[in-house]
């Protein structure tokens, strides 16, 4: 039963990705808002849904490493392997935008967990703590995020609104339905792929903590990869690249300061290497995004290369 749960959950995450992209994109062009911006905030929002749902449960029940390694490692898929293999379907356009202030945004959304979780090195304190200060802080980048998307998005509709285009009828009902229909789906879908790889894995005899820092991440970055994927084979690569971007922001901002606010978060010291690789590899993504402002095959096989090579790390960390 567990793997017939498995491939509907796979089912539902394929189909709700396709009519979420076709539903946003649509929403995106009725409100003159580039699809990028779409990407940054719709599709990655409700992408991000798995890990919010997962890490802000585990902080209420009291397992910090399940929260926050969820977070990193699904942060360090999207960067590696969602990019990579979004951008061998087809290569990866890159607005100077995103390389100039979208990217950069999420390299300072990992430095400011790298300095939030080092109370021992900073403050030479008992331990490391995300605590609900530190929370709060985390929320305070998330509107200021907000706030940028929101004057991105007034600046974009105010140059459309001068354009002389005649206005195309929009099924408004028919969008918002496919929106909301496929996001649905894609968070049930997440959720029943997750529940059965544990399960599979857990028959297997692998440990709790290997599954939390493999499957758990992965599974929940699962929307994130089908989202991607489906966009860049209809050719939306602008609503690809925000998705992944917009995700990352999004995890660490919201998901971790959520997270932190409904209860302080304990820091396990291996978690520091993940997240100075996380950043090493954002700094990465924008070296390869600055060239020809497009990220094409041979960067994308480096990144999931980067990917598999982190997995047998993990592996053999623990």
């Amino acid at each position: 039963m567990t793997y017939v749960l498995l491939i509907i959950g796979f089912v539902l995450l394929i189909k709700g990705a396709d009519y979420f992209v076709k539903g946003a994109s649509s929403i995106a062009t009725a409100l003159q808002i580039s699809p990028l911006l779409i990407g940054l905030t719709i599709v990655a929002f409700g992408t991000s849904s798995p890990e919010a749902t997962v890490s802000m449960v585990a902080a209420f029940e009291g397992n910090a490493g399940v929260a926050i390694g969820n977070v990193v490692g699904s942060n360090i898929f999207n960067i590696t392997f969602v990019v990579g293999m979004t951008a061998l379907l087809y290569p990866l356009r890159v607005e100077s935008e995103t390389i100039r202030k979208e990217i950069p945004f999420t390299l300072l959304a990992g430095a400011a967990l790298l300095i939030l979780i080092s109370d021992l090195f900073l403050q030479s304190a008992d331990g490391n703590f995300i605590t609900r200060s530190d929370g709060l802080i985390l929320l305070l980048f998330f509107g200021i995020f907000l706030y940028y998307i929101f004057e991105v998005a007034r600046r974009d509709r105010s140059k459309e609104a001068n354009k002389t285009t005649a206005p195309v009828a929009t099924p408004w009902g028919k969008n918002i339905l496919f929106t909301l229909g496929g996001l649905a789906a894609i968070i049930f879908g997440g959720d029943l792929v997750v529940n059965g790889a544990i399960e599979i894995a857990l028959a297997l005899g692998m440990s709790e903590t290997l599954v939390g820092l493999t499957i758990i991440a992965v599974g929940t970055s699962l929307p994130e990869l089908i989202t991607s994927v489906t966009a860049a084979i209809k050719k939306e690569s602008d609503i690809a690249l925000g998705n992944i971007v917009g995700s990352n922001i999004f995890n660490i901002f919201f998901v971790l300061g959520a997270a932190s606010v409904v209860s302080p978060l304990a820091v396990d010291s291996k978690i520091f290497v993940d997240v100075i690789l996380m950043l090493i590899l954002t700094v990465v993504l924008l070296v390869f995004s600055r060239s020809n402002f497009k990220i094409g095959k041979l960067e994308g096989i480096i990144l999931a290369i980067a990917y598999i090579a982190y997995m047998i790390y993990i592996i053999v960390r623990n």
